[in-house]
């Protein structure tokens, strides 16, 4: 493998990159693809067929199990192609079942479900690991773009499905009208089941000219996803760059050099040998006008100064006995006694013996805290302040008015039975608002009903109704519909409505309705 013969551009690219270049990779040699892979499993397809005539899905099963057998020919393929050695239909063809023996068992068993095989699949095939080295390698290449390889599979599943639908609605499409409409999922439903495997065949037979088509792209661009992995790892740009510069300089590095040899000037022996007994104190260096001494006091002038060397001068005050403490701090003038003690406190027991002391202290303490609280807790109510009992609600004033009415007692006549029959004969509409004012201020002086300025009529008939008095309710009924149809329809009442009205406020208010 030659880098330098690749038909593609070697670069770092992003992972869709990698798998664009896969795609168009594959259009590339598509003829070669596509036929070498429709020779091969077509005639497995047609063997699966007829062995399976009864069992058409155990058929495309079997078929759509094996495909990992079939990928490694298209991958063999591009693996040539892309170093500018691309094989024959017949080479191809002729190499495929020596690309069937290494470990066929493992990838159509337990290897036959990864999500990565167009990744993997390489490692497999291209560098002939297996074992460890296989699962090293591979820790190696899927610690970046293993989600972009799964990724690849998921999508050409849902690929494969929508072309295999596709092509099914096309032929029912593609069908003469006489023959769809004798056509019913009745008579489908209802026919013997062995009268239709050719159809479901048929559509097996879809299935595996999508493959024809999608598998060589699917295997190119994982190919190239573990191309652009290996360009990463092992720096195949940089290599190709410094090889070109080889090739470029090679015929003309002897030269150079021939001609760098024949100009060099030919210098003194004695210059050799002078220069090679000078030292720093030889009189020549001493006389040039910096001596190696000037050289030295110079550089140390310059450490002696920022940022080489920061003085700093730090006043404080201190005892005087403070340095004779400082010089006997390393002398140990520790009592045997004293040390035996601090042993024995080190041991377990005691420091089991030291958290119960503890515990029991902390308990002490908390236990005198609450006895002194309790104790002068007469003495502590002074200092605090009791919540304040909440103060009563004073009660909502009256409305003054309701409906535009004047509610309160004082602009009510005495009699109002008979200040509404003086009104009725000029004024009907007065002595109507007259009878039901006073129905509204008795309610709510007399009764205490809660009215408010924003009530309806239908909302204060239904408070009277919650007074469980029937007299009450039906006179009250009746004033309000007459009211109402004044008020908003004006609607003159009947003559005889005067005399119902009147009578009945006597009967429910000035006989002494208890309330």
């Amino acid at each position: 493998m030659r880098l330098s013969d690749t038909t593609v551009v070697i670069r770092p690219r992003s992972t869709w990159e990698a798998m664009d270049l896969g795609v168009l990779l594959s259009q590339r040699h598509r003829c070669l693809l596509m036929s070498s892979w429709a020779i091969v499993t077509l005639p497995v397809f047609a063997v699966l067929t007829w062995l399976l005539w009864d069992s058409p899905t155990l058929a495309v099963f079997i078929f759509w199990w094996l495909k990992p057998a079939f990928e490694r020919l298209p991958l063999y393929i591009l693996s040539k192609a892309i170093f500018a050695e691309t094989p024959t239909l017949k080479q191809a063809l002729y190499q495929w079942p020596r690309l069937l023996k290494p470990q066929l068992l493992a990838s159509l068993t337990w290897r036959r479900l990864s999500l990565s095989r167009s990744f993997t699949l390489p490692v497999l095939q291209l560098e002939g690991l297996s074992g460890v080295a296989r699962q090293q390698r591979l820790q190696v290449l899927l610690q970046r773009d293993a989600s972009a390889a799964r990724w690849l599979t998921v999508i050409g599943a849902h690929l494969e499905g929508a072309l295999w639908i596709g092509l099914m609605v096309l032929f029912y499409l593609l069908l003469p009208q006489q023959v769809a409409l004798d056509w019913s999922w009745q008579s489908l439903i209802s026919a013997a089941t062995q009268d239709w495997h050719w159809l479901e065949h048929l559509s097996n037979g879809f299935y595996v000219l999508v493959l024809v088509v999608w598998e060589p792209i699917y295997v190119a661009a994982g190919f190239s996803l573990y191309l652009n992995r290996r360009t990463a790892l092992e720096a195949w740009d940089i290599e190709l760059v410094f090889r070109s510069l080889s090739h470029r300089l090679s015929g003309a590095t002897l030269a150079l050099l021939l001609a760098a040899t024949l100009l060099l000037p030919i210098t003194p022996t004695a210059w050799a040998s002078e220069s090679a007994i000078a030292t720093p104190d030889s009189p020549r260096m001493l006389q040039q006008p910096l001596t190696s001494q000037g050289s030295r006091d110079s550089i140390k002038a310059i450490l002696d100064q920022p940022p080489f060397k920061n003085r700093e001068t730090v006043t404080r005050y201190r005892f005087g006995e403070n340095q004779a403490a400082d010089q006997g701090a390393n002398e140990d003038h520790t009592p045997q006694w004293l040390k035996a003690l601090l042993q024995m406190f080190d041991n377990r027991d005691f420091g089991a013996l030291a958290t119960l002391i503890e515990v029991v202290l902390w308990a002490a303490v908390i236990t005198a805290i609450g006895g002194l609280i309790w104790y002068y807790r007469e003495g502590l109510q002074a200092f605090v302040s009791r919540r304040p009992r909440p103060a009563k609600k004073a009660p909502h004033p009256p409305p003054p008015q309701a409906f535009g009415l004047d509610l309160s007692r004082e602009t009510l006549p005495c009699d109002i039975a008979a200040s509404a029959e003086s009104l009725w004969q000029n004024n009907p509409r007065a002595a109507l608002g007259l009878l039901y004012r006073a129905l509204l201020s008795r309610l709510l002086h007399d009764f205490d009903m809660p009215l408010k300025a924003a009530d309806t009529e239908g909302q204060v008939l239904e408070r009277i109704e919650q007074l469980q008095q029937p007299a009450l309710l039906a006179f009250s009924k009746d004033l309000t519909v007459h009211w109402q149809n004044m008020a908003y329809g004006h609607q003159l009442p009947p003559a005889h409505v005067q005399r119902e009205l009147c009578n009945g406020w006597r009967g429910v208010f000035d006989s002494g309705i208890p309330h």
